[in-house]
């Protein structure tokens, strides 16, 4: 793996009297696919929104040894958040035209074979606001590539995508990082993340509980899959059995 791709260390994000991310601390090294796993409110898109300057936080954030999160830094990330913010007005045509001219980046025959590879030409020049929940969750993921950003920021990217779709995006991502790529993942989907992920980080609460490769954490719990090694570590086994001895 070469390098550092996204340092984090001490990161501390506050919503009014609410801390959602507690001094966390991880690295995501060159070449890799980092992911963060967690229950709703663990502080994942807390975590993803502070790398990219979307909210205020505390500590230290370093993206790909270039500094904190600023517009020239984040002009080599990609980002597909879990709810994608796109341009609504524009066509699908339109938004890559802008983000390409924005950007200075516009390898026409890389847009292309994305197009082609999510299956939008048939859309291409519909409103994004008329398209289908998956349709537009393809053209945030299309315009998140277009620019060959060398670190990807993935929250949930795969919601609302037909198989054949999830099964293109995980090969793109298994490319991305083949070519020295990084990524930082994150899904409450465990089995997808067993497949994924090189090393993941699981939070509770704003907290790191535990971090390394799948095999280090299952074995540092004593699981045999991911989903019970998760489980242990946030301690939710002991409540889903309680739960069940009641039913």
């Amino acid at each position: 793996m070469g390098g550092c791709a996204l340092r984090v260390e001490g990161l501390v994000v506050r919503y009014g009297d609410k801390v959602a991310v507690k001094g966390l601390s991880f690295v995501v090294n060159g070449g890799e696919v980092y992911c963060l796993l967690g229950p709703n409110g663990a502080g994942k898109t807390s975590t993803i929104k502070a790398v990219l300057g979307l909210v205020r936080y505390e500590g230290l954030i370093d993206v790909l040894g270039l500094g904190p999160p600023s517009p020239g830094v984040m002009n080599s990330v990609g980002v597909v958040m879990e709810s994608p913010a796109v341009l609504e007005a524009l066509t699908p045509r339109e938004f890559f035209e802008f983000l390409g001219s924005v950007r200075g980046i516009f390898n026409a025959r890389r847009v292309e074979t994305l197009i082609d590879a999510f299956e939008l030409r048939d859309y291409l020049d519909t409103p994004i606001a008329a398209l289908s929940a998956g349709n537009r969750q393809k053209v945030a993921i299309v315009a998140a590539l277009l620019h060959e950003p060398r670190l990807l920021l993935l929250d949930e990217p795969f919601n609302f995508l037909d198989t054949k779709s999830v099964r293109v995006f995980k090969e793109v991502m298994r490319r991305h990082v083949e070519s020295g790529g990084s990524i930082l993942f994150s899904t409450h989907i465990m089995e997808v993340a067993e497949r994924i992920c090189d090393r993941v980080g699981i939070l509770n609460e704003g907290v790191l509980i535990t971090e390394g490769t799948i095999d280090e954490v299952k074995e540092r719990v004593k699981a045999g899959t991911l989903e019970d090694a998760f489980l242990k570590a946030i301690h939710a086994d002991e409540e889903i059995r309680a739960i069940l001895e009641g039913l």
